[in-house]
This record gives structure tokens, sequence and C-alpha cells, in this order.
């Protein structure tokens, strides 16, 4: 096809279907548009895939695209395909952050699980390290909720015994735990 063709007999000549047509388009203005495309997004792997989905648009609705000014239109097709180029790159890194934010709390929650469960079985051991009556009068105040005076009752011992014994219960844990645990539980 011949160069001396202008933008307005290529658009005509392009809606009739003419291969030569579009190639000649390409030809005349794919140097240019690659440049602008590079300077506002310097990827060559996707400035070469908006041109190419740019002249295969062009080509695939050739009969019903409107154009007046073809450099114009180019121009105001690469903008747009970099405009949602950037938009979509924002929306999966948004994404992205999403999934990492939600993984990362994920792996917190589990951690803190692990976490939670340890000190359940630390606590768990060091009450049943404590001497037997102790151990039993402790449990039956902070595991089964039972007053001093139910406790002395059904244990048939003085209700002084058992203050005594859940205050020495509650002192050899704190000594053991650490107080920060120890708040944590009782």
């Amino acid at each position: 096809m011949d160069t001396l063709y202008t933008d307005k007999e290529l658009i005509q000549l392009l809606k009739l279907g003419n291969k030569s047509a579009l190639d000649e388009i390409y030809k005349r203005f794919h140097g240019v548009l690659y440049s602008h495309a590079y300077r506002r997004l310097p990827d060559r792997e996707e400035v070469r895939d908006i041109l190419q989905e740019i002249f295969i648009y062009l080509w695939n609705n050739r009969k019903t695209v409107e154009i007046s000014n073809l450099s114009a239109y180019l121009y105001t097709s690469v903008r747009s395909r970099i405009l949602n180029a950037y938009r979509n790159k924002k929306v999966r890194e948004r994404y992205t952050q999403s999934l990492q934010d939600f993984i990362n709390s994920g792996a917190d929650t589990v951690e803190e699980h692990i976490r939670e469960k340890e000190l359940v079985a630390l606590v768990e051991q060091e009450v049943s390290a404590l001497p037997p009556q102790m151990r039993l009068i402790f449990e039956m105040s902070r595991f089964q909720d039972k007053s001093h005076k139910e406790i002395a009752e059904e244990l048939n011992i003085s209700p002084q015994t058992v203050r005594t014994q859940v205050r020495n219960a509650l002192r050899v844990l704190r000594l053991k735990l650490g107080a920060s645990i120890f708040t944590l539980f009782f």
C-alpha cells in the first residue's frame, strides 16, 4: 500500500476491510505511540500489550468505530488504556495487601491460640503440682465457683482453713507463673 494516503483515506479503507490500511496505520503510528506510552508506563511488555490491544480493537471494530482524527483517536486510546493499567494495578495491589493482611491476621490468631493453649497447659500443670488438699480446695473455689462456706461444709473443714488454703495456693501460683500470667487467669 502506498504511504501517500491521508489518515482520512486510511480510515475509509480500514472500514472497507482493507488489511493493508491497518498495516499502514500500524507502521505510521506504532513508533510514536510506543514512545508516548513508554514515557507514562515504563514497562515494555505492558506497553506492547496495550498497543496490540488497540490495533486489534481497531481492526475488530473497524465498521462501527467513529474516527474523525486518527492520530487523536490513537493517542486517546493509549492514554485510556494506560489509565486502566494503573487502575488495575492499584486494584491488584489493594487485593494483594488485603489478602496479606488476612493471612497475617490469621497467622496471629493461630499463634495466639497456640500461646493460649500453652498458657492454659502451664497453669493446669502448676495447679496439679499443688499439694492434694490445697489443689482440691483451690479447684473447688476457682473452677467450680463454690464459696468458702460450701467447700468447708463439703470437706468437713472450717471456712478459715479453706480461706488459708486458697490464699496459699494463689501465692504459690503467683510465684510459679509470674505476676503477668497469674493476673490473666486469677
